[in-house]
């Protein structure tokens, strides 16, 4: 059916999936950090939201971080409203996997934020991350702010420095405003804490955001 066949690129918004007006229904707690997952958060935090390709690894490496004080994974960056996860991974909802970081910019910075970023993903590869492939997987960072932005187009411009030096190709990571963030099934929330056999590849790792 073409419904379900996979398109090679991010589709325009009028061939997306229709979506729903429910919101998935999640935990109130972090599994791990036993803060909300959803807002309104306390004054003071700030958020950002990036796409590194499977979100179960990419939530894990920002639970960790000094400073964070939650996070939760879901679907950004396109067109159908409050999408399941079989509807995304068809490619046809516009969204790609990703993670909703809400931090204190006190104790950990923006420039920390997109070290863990750029560090454990190929930010070169397109519309996928090793063998997982479509636009539902592609590199991307959203933000909420002129601050946010400026700060991740320079973060881009010095790690693709640093990749050039070496030989590596362009990245392609999607930088934009971001629009809603739509929350993932609870059963993928902190899915390697619920989990500890459970599997996912991270660690690009090639250049450090530092050298």
């Amino acid at each position: 059916m073409r419904l379900f066949r996979r398109p090679a690129e991010i589709p325009a918004p009028e061939d997306c999936l229709p979506g729903r007006a429910d919101e998935m229904v999640v935990a109130e707690r972090h599994f791990v950090l036993d803060a909300p997952l959803r807002g309104p958060f306390p004054d003071g935090l700030d958020s950002l939201i990036v796409g590194m390709g499977c979100f179960w690894g990419s939530e894990r490496l920002y639970w960790q971080l000094p400073g964070v004080f939650t996070t939760a994974v879901g679907y950004s960056g396109g067109t159908t409203p409050n999408p399941t996860y079989d509807e995304t991974c068809t490619g046809r909802t516009g969204h790609t996997e990703a993670v909703l970081v809400v931090f204190d910019p006190q104790v950990v910075s923006l420039d920390d934020l997109f070290a863990v970023f750029w560090e454990n993903h190929d930010p070169t590869q397109h519309l996928g991350q090793g063998n997982d492939h479509g636009s539902q997987y592609r590199t991307a960072i959203y933000t909420n702010s002129d601050e946010q932005q400026a700060a991740a187009l320079a973060s881009r411009a010095l790690y693709q420095e640093r990749l050039t030096e070496r030989g590596f190709g362009e990245i392609t990571t999607e930088i934009a405003p971001r629009g809603e963030f739509f929350y993932a099934e609870d059963y993928h929330q902190q899915y390697l804490a619920k989990n500890p056999r459970g599997y996912c590849t991270h660690g690009f790792c090639q250049v450090s955001y530092a050298d």
